[in-house]
């Protein structure tokens, strides 16, 4: 473990969670990955080791400072790109049964080839739009925690997300600046998905200083069945 690693590891630590041999390992092979890959395919503009570890890889994991994982048990990542929150959630959390969607197809080529060289588990990775997924029995309503990282706006995401998830479960939507404006533009999606914002948690990345919000939402009930829309109606006429 170099000065990189026990940096992340210590600062994990204070928030609770410790990573073991093992899982340090799994970090630095998806890193290794990562840029690799990178070079084939634009997955990231961040590729300097610490700023992974630290804009990635701790800012990834901070949704478990406020989501108490062991009573999760089924998490999807919507629009997850380069596999940011949930790879670094399922390597911290491994009973976590992870199921990834993204639209573009080379980063669900990438993300599977991540899986295998850190040999994940109960991972499934899947090509296709949310709008489609949300539509699916095994995916409708069924999970317990379901997150987006700086996908779409709020009043959006809420219909791109909240299908997937069971009702009582958990949404929640990992931002950077302010989302004051978002939240109160998001009132009509909420009510008409079913969701109730029961906090919004404001901090900032320990390194650069960066904010982040994140915006936790409780599904109280089914989703009605019209949602989510057609694909690209979301983007085009969100409900606000």
């Amino acid at each position: 473990m170099d000065v990189i690693q026990e940096r992340f590891a210590e600062r994990l630590k204070s928030n609770g969670i410790e990573l073991n041999e093992r899982q340090l390992e799994q970090f630095e092979t998806y890193y290794e990955l990562l840029i690799e890959w990178n070079e084939k395919m634009n997955l990231t503009g961040i590729t300097e080791r610490e700023q992974v570890y630290e804009k990635h890889f701790y800012d990834s994991l901070t949704l478990a400072f406020y989501a108490d994982m062991k009573k999760v048990t089924s998490l999807a990542d919507i629009g997850s790109g380069a596999g940011f929150p949930g790879v670094p959630l399922k390597i911290a959390f491994p009973h976590l049964k992870l199921c990834i969607i993204d639209s573009l197809n080379k980063r669900i080529t990438f993300l599977k080839a991540v899986s295998e060289g850190l040999g994940l588990k109960n991972a499934e990775f899947l090509h296709g739009r949310a709008e489609e997924w949300g539509h699916k029995r095994g995916y409708r309503d069924e999970f317990d925690l379901v997150t987006a990282r700086a996908v779409a706006r709020l009043a959006v995401l809420n219909e791109f997300c909240l299908p997937f998830v069971k009702p009582e479960g958990m949404f929640a939507a990992m931002k950077g600046t302010d989302p004051a404006e978002e939240i109160e533009e998001s009132k009509k999606s909420l009510r008409e998905l079913r969701g109730e914002i029961v906090g919004v948690e404001a901090f900032r990345l320990p390194f650069d200083d960066s904010e982040r919000h994140i915006i936790r939402v409780e599904k109280r009930g089914i989703t009605p069945y019209k949602y989510p829309r057609t694909p690209g109606l979301p983007l085009k006429k969100p409900l606000v």
